[in-house]
C-alpha cells in the first residue's frame, strides 16, 4: 500500500499510517488482560538500531541539506497493528508493545530537545490536555504517574510496582543509554522529522472484537507466516537432491531451532545474524549519505536472501556443501551461540566477562559475532573457551575505558570498528588473537586516566554501580571469599555516599555547596551497600557510621575503611601486598581521603583491565 492507501473488506479497514498519523491527538485503550508491557532491553536495542541504520542511510554525515529534504528519505515499515473500534474510542488488540515503545522514545526525544532553539513539536503525539487535565494518548490509568514522571524528566521509584511499571522505567533508561550520540546534535530534528513522518505502520481497524482477535490469531500463527529462518531452511533443502539427506537436514534443523527457542521465542533469528556476520560477512556500509547497505547490514534485515545472493562466497555449490552447511557448521556454531547466551544471562566465573558485557548493555549485534568469529570447527573445547575469554575480556575492557572517558559504545558509535574487528579476528589461533586484541587496547586513545575525574551523575549511576561491584567482587574473590558480583548488581544493593548530604558539616574544607557536591559525587566517596544500611545510617557523620561498615554483612570495600578490618584478615593482607594496592583505614574522611580512595580504585581497575590478563588466559 502507498501512503494513506486504504483497503476495506467487510468491516475491516487497513491503512498505511505514519507515526504522526497514528499518535497525533488520538486516544487508545488497551483491554485489561492485554495491558502488561513486556519488552526487554534487546527489543529496544533492535528498534533503535534499525531506526538509526535506516535514517543514517539517507542522512549519513552530510549536513549540507535542509530538513525539507527529509520528506524524500526512504520510508521505514514497523509492521501492522490491530485495533477494534468501540463506542468510546479505539482499543489496541495487537501492537501495544510497539506503540508503547514508540511513545517512550518520543518522550525521550521530547526531553532531549529541551533548551534547544530548533525543536520539532511532538508533545501532541504523547498526550493532550483539556481543561487543565493531561491525558496520555495511550490511556492506561495505572501507568499515568510513571508516564508523567518520565515526561517531566523526574526520577520515578519503581520499587514494588507491577511488571509493566518496572519495564517502562527500565526501557526508558535503556533508550537513554542506547540512543546514539551522533543523533543528539545537528541531526536530532532531522531524525525526529523522519521518525514521525517517514516511519509507518499498517493500521488494521475492525468494528468488532471478534474480527479483531481473528486477525490477531492469524497474524501470530507461525504456521502461516514463514520466518527468515524457515525460508532459509526451504532454500537449503531445495538444493538437496538426495531424499535421505533432505530428511537428515530437516531433523537436524528442527532440533537446532528447538534448542535455540528455549532461550527465547526469536533466538533462532538472532543466531543466524550472529553466525553469518561472524564467519562470512565481508563488507560494511560506510557512514555517508546515501551509502547502500552491505553484508553486515543486509544480514541484519534479510539474512535468508543474503545467503541466496552469496551462496558462492559461502561455498554452497553442490549437494554436499548444502548438507555440511547445516549438519556440521550450523550445528557447531549454534552450540557455541547457546554457550555464549547462557554465559551472558547466568553468571559463570569461567566466562565472567561475557556476563559483564551483557550487563553493561553492549549491543548483542556487536558482541555475539565478535565472540564467534575466531572459533574454528576444529578447535578443542578448551581452546574455544580461551578464545571466548580473550574476546570478552577485550570487550569488557573496551566498553569500560570508553565509558570512563564519557565515550559512547552504542551500536552506531562503534559498529564500523567492531565489524572490522570481526573480520580481523576471524579464524585466528590463540596467540594471534591475543596479540590483535592487546594491540587494540594499547592503541585506544583513551585510558584509565579519565578515572581521576569520574563522578556520579544522573546518567551513569548503573555504570558506577558496575565499577564498584566489579572492584568489590575482585578484591573479595582474591581474598578467599565467594564471588558476589551478581548480588552486588541486584536491586537490594545501592550506590551510597560515604559523606552524608550535609554541607554544613564540611565548612572547614568548602566555601561553596557546588564544590562540596562535586567532591561528594567523586567515585572515591562511593560504596555499594545494602539499601537497609543507608536508610538506617546514611545520614550519620562518617565518624558515627564508620565502625558499622565492619558489620559481617558488609563487603570488603566498605570494611576496608575501618582500622579493625586489617587486624585479623591474613588472606586480604597478603593479596593487597602482593598486588601493591594502597589500601589503608580512614580514621576521618576528608578531601584528602577521597583522593586516596579515588587513587586506590584506579589501581584496582588497572589490575582488572591490564593487557597482561590476555597473556594469563592463553598460558
Amino acid at each position: 500500500m502507498n501512503q494513506q492507501e486504504t483497503l476495506e473488506v467487510k468491516g475491516i479497514r487497513a491503512m498505511d499510517k505514519t507515526v504522526k498519523d497514528i499518535l497525533n491527538n488520538v486516544k487508545y485503550t488497551v483491554d485489561f488482560f492485554q495491558r502488561e508491557y513486556r519488552w526487554q532491553r534487546k527489543h529496544i536495542e533492535q528498534l533503535i538500531e534499525d531506526l538509526t541504520d535506516s535514517f543514517l542511510s539517507d542522512y549519513g554525515n552530510d549536513k549540507d541539506h535542509d530538513r525539507r529534504e527529509v520528506q524524500d528519505y526512504e520510508r521505514y515499515f514497523l509492521g501492522p497493528f490491530v485495533l477494534s473500534q468501540k463506542k468510546d474510542g479505539k482499543s489496541i488488540i495487537d501492537g501495544q508493545q510497539r506503540l508503547t515503545s514508540l511513545t517512550l522514545l518520543l518522550i525521550y526525544l521530547n526531553n532531549l530537545q529541551k533548551g534547544r532553539e530548533e525543536k520539532v513539536s511532538i508533545s501532541d503525539l504523547i498526550f493532550s490536555e483539556k481543561f487543565g487535565q493531561k491525558s496520555f494518548n495511550l490511556q492506561i490509568p495505572e501507568r499515568h504517574d510513571v508516564m508523567e514522571a518520565l515526561f517531566k524528566g523526574d526520577e520515578y521509584n519503581n520499587n514494588g510496582k507491577d511488571e509493566s511499571i518496572q519495564n517502562l522505567t527500565e526501557r526508558y533508561k535503556d533508550i537513554q543509554e542506547l540512543f546514539p550520540d551522533e543523533l543528539k546534535g545537528e541531526a536530532l530534528p532531522y531524525f525526529i522529522d523522519w521518525l514521525i513522518e517517514n516511519v509507518a505502520l499498517v493500521e488494521i481497524l475492525t468494528y468488532s472484537d471478534d474480527n479483531a482477535y481473528k486477525i490477531f490469531e492469524t497474524m501470530n500463527d507461525r504456521g502461516l507466516n514463514l520466518t527468515p529462518s524457515e525460508m532459509l531452511k526451504g532454500y537449503i533443502i531445495s538444493n538437496l537432491t538426495n531424499g535421505e539427506q533432505k530428511q537428515q537436514v530437516n531433523n537436524i534443523w528442527r532440533n537446532i531451532i528447538f534448542d535455540l527457542k528455549k532461550l527465547s521465542k526469536e533466538e533462532d533469528l538472532e543466531f543466524f545474524k550472529a553466525w553469518l556476520r561472524a564467519k562470512y560477512a565481508e563488507t560494511i556500509r560506510p557512514g555517508k549519505k546515501g551509502a547502500a547497505n552491505e553484508d553486515f547490514e543486509k544480514i541484519g534485515t534479510r539474512f535468508h536472501q543474503w545467503v541466496r545472493d552469496n551462496k558462492d562466497n559461502l561455498g554452497l555449490k553442490k549437494d554436499e556443501d548444502f548438507f555440511k552447511f547445516v549438519a556440521q557448521k550450523m550445528k557447531f556454531y549454534a552450540e557455541k551461540y547457546e554457550m555464549i547466551s547462557k554465559a551472558a544471562n547466568n553468571y559463570d566465573q569461567e566466562l565472567e566477562s561475557i556476563f559483564y558485557i551483557n550487563e553493561r548493555g553492549l549491543a548483542l549485534s556487536i558482541y555475539y559475532p565478535l565472540l564467534m568469529a575466531p572459533i574454528r570447527l576444529d578447535d578443542a573445547q578448551d581452546v574455544i573457551k580461551k578464545k571466548l575469554k580473550l574476546v570478552s575480556k577485550y570487550l569488557e575492557t573496551y566498553v569500560v575505558l570508553r565509558a570512563i572517558n564519557y565515550k559512547s559504545y552504542s551500536h552506531s558509535a562503534i559498529r564500523y570498528t567492531m565489524y572490522s574487528l570481526v573480520k580481523e579476528v576471524r579464524d585466528k589461533d590463540l596467540g594471534e588473537l591475543a596479540d590483535i586484541l592487546k594491540n587494540r587496547i594499547n592503541d585506544m586513545e583513551k585510558s584509565l586516566e579519565g578515572f581521576s575525574n569520574l563522578r556520579l551523575h544522573g546518567q551513569n549511576k548503573r555504570f558506577i554501580k558496575f565499577l564498584l561491584a566489579r572492584m568489590t567482587s575482585y578484591i573479595e574473590r582474591n581474598s578467599g571469599e565467594p564471588d558476589n558480583f551478581k548480588y552486588y548488581m541486584s536491586k537490594q544493593i545501592q550506590v551510597e555516599h560515604i559523606w552524608a548530604d550535609k554541607f554544613e558539616e564540611h565548612l572547614d574544607e568548602f566555601n561553596q555547596r557546588d564544590e562540596f557536591e562535586n567532591w561528594r559525587n567523586m567515585i572515591g566517596d562511593l560504596l555499594i551497600l545494602e539499601e537497609s544500611f543507608n536508610k538506617s545510617f546514611g545520614d550519620l557523620p562518617y565518624k558515627e557510621k564508620r565502625d558499622r561498615y565492619l558489620n559481617q554483612n558488609q563487603n570488603y570495600l566498605a570494611k576496608s575503611l575501618v582500622p579493625g578490618f586489617y587486624s585479623n584478615n591474613p588472606k586480604f593482607i597478603r593479596f593487597i601486598k602482593e598486588k601493591g594496592l594502597p589500601f589503608e583505614p580512614h580514621e576521618h574522611f576528608k578531601k584528602d581521603d577521597i583522593r586516596k580512595r579515588q587513587n586506590l580504585y584506579k589501581k584496582i581497575l588497572e589490575q582488572i583491565y591490564s593487557v597482561e590478563n590476555f597473556n594469563n588466559i592463553i598460558e
